[in-house]
């Protein structure tokens, strides 16, 4: 009897350590490879299918689909987990992405190379939205919580430069090579069974609530995760359309090196802002949101007013930052104030929100660049945009705290 006693004592006690935190980080790198791994080879896939219909606008969706269906996916992810838990999705979610991912290396049908790809979003939602939650049910400590939130912005940004560096490399053997890296999850998801445990509500201080019980915090989240869509869109926007930036400088198309260099310095401050989020944990990441939007908008500005290379890997470097700061500390505004039996479906609605704002970027960028005559000038206009909702949030947070402090009299 005591031997069941202490082992059931044990299970209560768990404690993640470093190694669960370089799984979940790492899963939380495969949704990157739906939208950066095979950027490389798109010209190589476009003038493959150029005979079939309507192929100019099916092929670029082979990179789009995938953020497209988190979107639409992240939030039925969320509800699973909260109903039948954490693990279990992530395990099946990995081993089928390894599946439908690696689909397109044998695939020679466009049609049957897209509906490959809608099934690497649908696992990508889960994946993303199982690795966050976990993320803060194992540590919620405060301090450490905000650290490995801050590292996942991190990874996630290193990992994106990796993968296109490596889609490039393998896209010299064909359009197909590239898309056996997705077999990568499968070396994460083995010792993830070993490593990794469903967490209880108790872990986290809190009494177990019937996940039929709970629903959805809409009343508390609903504005918050419209920061998100907006911040998904800023977040990727530079991200999309550096390279065109740097050829509208008179860089030549040809000139990759050139292009990629500008491409990953800014990425690497984006790791920087993320690096930077954990030790200004003090400073609340509700306080940091105006100052990251502020960043972002004095970039994009940059890279409007300043139209020489200068002003764009300025601009670039600027704007990075502050979306590095901006991605954990929306996290930790939006899902770390959930509560273990609802936060899920949180984690699912705020990995949506921000995903659809991703989706949506090409589509905006494209009809606002229509509409000013110049892609600088756009995203000089979303630098404005961005630097409202900073505004706005200031406003807001002041407000809160003028009135919390008339309360407390």
């Amino acid at each position: 009897m005591s031997n069941v006693t202490s082992g059931a004592s044990a299970r209560v006690t768990q404690r993640a350590g470093v190694w669960q935190a370089v799984l979940l980080l790492a899963g939380s790198c495969m949704p990157v490879l739906g939208s950066v791994l095979i950027t490389p080879v798109l010209p190589q896939l476009s003038e493959h299918f150029a005979g079939f219909p309507g192929a100019e606008v099916l092929v670029p969706m082979i990179v789009a689909i995938p953020a497209l269906m988190i979107a639409i996916f992240a939030p039925f992810a969320g509800q699973v987990v909260d109903r039948l838990g954490r693990k279990p999705l992530l395990i099946i979610a990995m081993f089928a992405y390894a599946l439908v991912g690696t689909a397109p290396a044998w695939l020679e049908a466009l049609p049957a190379i897209l509906v490959s790809r809608v099934l690497v979003g649908v696992c990508e939602a889960a994946i993303m939205t199982v690795c966050t939650a976990l993320i803060i049910d194992y540590f919620h400590e405060e301090r450490r919580r905000d650290k490995y939130l801050g590292l996942q912005t991190v990874t996630t940004t290193l990992a994106a430069t990796v993968f296109i560096i490596v889609g490039g490399a393998l896209g010299v053997g064909g359009w197909h090579t590239p898309f056996w890296v997705y077999a990568l999850s499968l070396v994460i998801v083995v010792p993830m069974i070993f490593s990794l445990w469903e967490p209880k509500p108790a872990d986290s201080g809190e009494e177990r609530v019937s996940a039929e019980k709970v629903r959805t915090p809409w009343r508390r989240i609903w504005v918050r995760l419209l920061v998100g869509l907006f911040a998904g869109f800023t977040f990727y926007v530079l991200i999309i359309e550096v390279s065109y930036l740097v050829v509208g400088t008179g860089i030549d198309a040809g000139n990759t090196a050139a292009i990629g260099a500008v491409a990953a310095v800014a990425s690497l401050f984006t790791a920087f802002g993320g690096l930077t989020f954990a030790r200004l944990g003090k400073i609340g990441a509700v306080r940091l949101l105006p100052y990251a939007f502020a960043l972002q908008a004095l970039g994009m500005i940059i890279v409007w007013i300043v139209p020489a290379l200068a002003g764009v890997i300025i601009g670039a470097v600027i704007a990075g930052f502050g979306s590095g700061l901006l991605l954990p500390s929306l996290v930790v505004w939006v899902v770390a104030p959930s509560r273990f039996a609802e936060r899920g479906r949180v984690t699912g609605w705020w990995t949506a929100a921000f995903f659809f704002g991703q989706f949506l970027t090409p589509i905006l960028m494209g009809g606002l660049a229509a509409a000013t005559g110049q892609l600088a000038v756009a995203v000089g206009v979303v630098g404005v945009a961005a630097a409202v909702m900073a505004v706005v949030l200031a406003l807001v947070q002041r407000r809160v705290a003028v009135q919390e402090a008339a309360d407390a009299v």
